[in-house]
């Protein structure tokens, strides 16, 4: 079995910025993950190479977001012989497009192609005259006035840059079978005499004309095809370190003038065919004085490491360190990497798998470690107070060394089990989730989906169980992949995500990955390792004894009722743990305590005679609104303004005393306890100008009375705040834990109970749907009838 996760880590020094809130991309957000990716690279990645790609490109994003990665060998070998030759993304060089041209040259005479089919490539004339033209007469092209800042910024650069010098060099090569397995080139016949790249500001090779190329019908067209994953691999890759001083040897004869030309499927390389035209190419372009080099996409990792051979060859004999970018490595076992991109607020890290229980928490801690090096921690605290993790997720992957040794695919009776098992101990979905949670969440539980889910999984379920042993991967997928969903059908945005276990869309969607996506970045790293812990143990534990039921449990609102409640999550969570116990596995429940603090933190405690009630936060699920306009598209928007509470009496004498909220009686229930009882109180702690309800106002204070029922009067309670007792809005954040804390502590008071005594005793008005919630919304209105 191996582990490989997602944490997140936002800044410690700028809680307000939009990039550590909302925005996916910003300048410090940018500059932070290269620090962080090259003291990872340092600590991992020793002997690998770093790689500067683009990423998710979501609608409503002007361009995708940038991916930082490291690719290493797993036997040790290096890949890039020297670190030095690599660039430092921060740095300027002073390279120009004189550096780029020479470069291209002298890569293509390292690859034993032609230099004369070396094109340079050009910004679009034309485009931009048009453009200009397009502009008011009195408005200066540089000073453009545009509405839209990346276009105003885009143009002023273009007309700053002179049109008519290149932006940098495209060396067309790729990989043929007619070749021989050797690197060829061949010129394209553009049907304008030079190359104008599509309007933009990605790299150039991006930006190439493809569509300009000689047509070619669909049977003859060159597709890159990766390899199958399951494809059996050659152990060795070949000494990266021997190519690369190959390749060295043959650069230094070039600027030496020593070596002549050679004949190397000339024939070929001078051939017009359209079926025969190479259509990838290595783009060499000069920015922000670094050298970048464009690798094209390849069908295997050999031919992907082979370049890369000779880009550092180049850079060696040149003495130009390069930043590589375009297509990445082929997925292969044979080398490792780590990932370092942005998402809306937080910076996200993937991290290599492990295939050990104690590499894995070597890996965890470096990585916590090296990102507070960074200024990078993993705490948020909300307006009130509350202790919150980043906002993004700590999803965890499991899966095998190698696809198929992935014991979801070889068992997929496991996956059966797990899904089950999660199914009947709803803990698992909401103790480590973050506080967005419910159907319209990043991860919803399958029964939070539709109400018929269930009832077609128990179909899954059956088909899983009459193909026995002989259950290929492709039909582990067909299964399960269109019930583990979300509501809108999305099979990223579940609870459990099989998009990388068997999927047929490509060779990188069957990787026998399974990802668990109910959890939230934890404050330290000791509890992120506690939740990988228990993912290891049920695993260890359904593939022993795997999980069977043969009808799952029909929650039904109790689920959004009972398990909202932290007495019931930690109930539930204690008999998993007894499961784990009774297989050999020495779970304790004193492990996973700080994750209910965490989680449920509690609000306050009073005391009266050998009673006590306590107040814990709750969990609430939030509801989608309607659609909204908004600028760039449209929106929906949450309603956050719901929170919940549970209340806790101990030593509670339930045929003299009662509990009241604001005057209305709260329905207790029975823990099972001799004297202790617990419900919930659900209540709206702001007042947003879009919301469920808009009419309603906040409820606050929350006044809690313990009534003796003998003299209708209040003998203690408590008055628990949603905003500041003293009425001071907070227009920021805490800035640090003691602030934090003081504003927690300053919504409690031990006191200020209601010193009106009570007509009469209020009767439990019962919900028909939450029998176990006090909704304060409704008031009077949702009774039993």
């Amino acid at each position: 079995l191996t582990m490989g996760g997602e944490p997140t880590f936002v800044s410690i020094d700028d809680m307000e910025g939009a990039e550590w809130n909302t925005a996916a991309v910003g300048p410090m957000k940018r500059k932070l993950s290269e620090d962080l990716l090259r003291r990872l690279w340092l600590r991992f990645g020793k002997g690998g190479f770093l790689h500067y790609g683009q990423g998710k490109w979501y609608p409503g994003e002007s361009l995708p977001r940038w991916a930082f990665s490291c690719y290493w060998r797993k036997d040790g070998q290096a890949l890039w012989t020297d670190p030095s030759l690599l660039a430092d993304i921060e740095k300027d060089y002073s390279f120009d497009v004189k550096d780029a041209e020479l470069f291209s040259e002298t890569l293509a005479k390292v690859l034993n192609v032609r230099v004369d089919i070396i094109m340079p490539a050009y910004e679009d004339t034309w485009y931009y005259l048009w453009k200009e033209r397009k502009l008011p007469g009195n408005v200066d092209p540089l000073d453009n006035k545009i509405k839209d800042p990346e276009e105003r910024e885009r143009l002023s650069k273009i007309f700053e840059s002179e049109l008519d010098r290149p932006k940098g060099y495209v060396l067309p090569v790729q990989k043929m079978w007619q070749a021989k397995q050797v690197w060829v080139s061949t010129p394209w016949n553009l049907r304008q005499p030079k190359l104008f790249l599509t309007p933009g500001d990605s790299p150039i090779g991006l930006r190439l004309p493809l569509e300009s190329m000689p047509w070619v019908s669909e049977n003859n067209y060159p597709y890159i095809v990766n390899e199958d994953p399951f494809a059996p691999r050659d152990a060795s890759l070949g000494a990266s370190v021997e190519r690369v001083r190959q390749y060295q040897q043959r650069a230094q004869k070039v600027l030496k003038k020593e070596r002549k030309e050679e004949d190397n499927e000339e024939d070929y390389n001078k051939a017009r065919d359209p079926d025969a035209i190479a259509r990838t190419a290595i783009c060499v372009e000069a920015r922000q004085g670094k050298l970048f080099v464009f690798i094209p996409p390849v069908s295997t990792l050999e031919d992907y490491l082979d370049l890369v051979s000779a880009i550092e060859a180049t850079a060696s004999v040149l003495k130009k360190p390069v930043l590589i970018e375009g297509e990445k490595p082929p997925h292969d076992p044979r080398i490792e990497q780590f990932s370092v991109t942005p998402d809306p607020g937080v910076i996200e890290v993937n991290v290599q798998p492990a295939t050990s229980w104690k590499d894995w928490v070597y890996n965890i801690a470096s990585i916590y470690e090296d990102a507070r090096q960074c200024r990078l921690g993993t705490s948020k605290y909300m307006l009130d107070g509350r202790h919150t993790g980043t906002g993004g997720g700590n999803h965890i992957v499991m899966g095998g060394k190698t696809p198929d040794d992935s014991p979801f695919l070889r068992r997929p009776d496991l996956l059966r089990s797990m899904i089950a098992y999660w199914h009947h101990h709803p803990s698992l979905s909401y103790l480590f989730s973050s506080i967005f949670m419910g159907p319209t969440s990043q991860s919803p539980r399958v029964d939070e989906a539709r109400d018929d889910a269930l009832y077609e999984m128990e179909i899954a379920f059956q088909e899983v169980e009459n193909a026995g042993g002989n259950c290929p991967p492709w039909l582990t997928d067909r299964i399960f992949r269109n019930l583990l969903v979300d509501i809108t059908g999305n099979t990223h945005r579940a609870e459990f995500c099989i998009d990388k276990l068997y999927s047929p869309d490509s060779s990188s969607g069957r990787l026998g990955l399974l990802e668990l996506r109910s959890f939230e970045m934890p404050p330290s790293a000791r509890m992120s390792l506690a939740q990988s812990l228990l993912l290891r143990g049920l695993v260890a534990h359904f593939w022993e004894k795997p999980y069977y039921p043969r009808r799952l449990m029909r929650w039904g609102t109790d689920l959004h009722d009972r398990m909202m409640l932290p007495h019931y999550i930690w109930e539930d969570l204690l008999d998993i743990l007894e499961d784990l116990q009774a297989s050999g596995l020495a779970f304790e429940a004193d492990w996973y305590k700080a994750h209910l603090e965490f989680r449920c933190p509690l609000c306050g405690k009073v005391k009266f005679k050998d009673m006590s009630l306590e107040l814990h936060q709750a969990l609430e699920p939030w509801h989608v609104m309607g659609e909204e306009g908004m600028a760039g598209g449209t929106a929906r928007c949450v309603d956050s303004s719901l929170e919940r509470v549970q209340v806790k009496v101990k030593g509670f004498h339930s045929d003299r005393y009662i509990v009241a909220c604001n005057r209305e009686r709260v329905p207790l229930r029975s823990t099972g306890v001799q004297g202790e009882y617990v419900a919930g109180v659900r209540y709206r702690a702001w007042q947003p100008p879009s919301s469920l309800h808009p009419t309603i106002p906040v409820d606050t204070p929350l006044i809690f009375d313990i009534v003796d029922t003998w003299t209708m009067r209040a003998v203690a309670g408590c008055r628990y705040h949603v905003a500041h007792p003293g009425g001071r809005n907070y227009d920021v954040f805490p800035v640090n834990t003691y602030e934090a804390e003081s504003r927690r502590l300053s919504r409690f008071e031990p006191h200020g109970y209601s010193p009106e005594p009570y007509l009469s005793v209020p009767e439990v008005k019962l919900s028909v749907d939450f029998p176990g919630t006090l909704d304060l919304r409704r008031g009077m209105r949702d009774t039993l009838r």
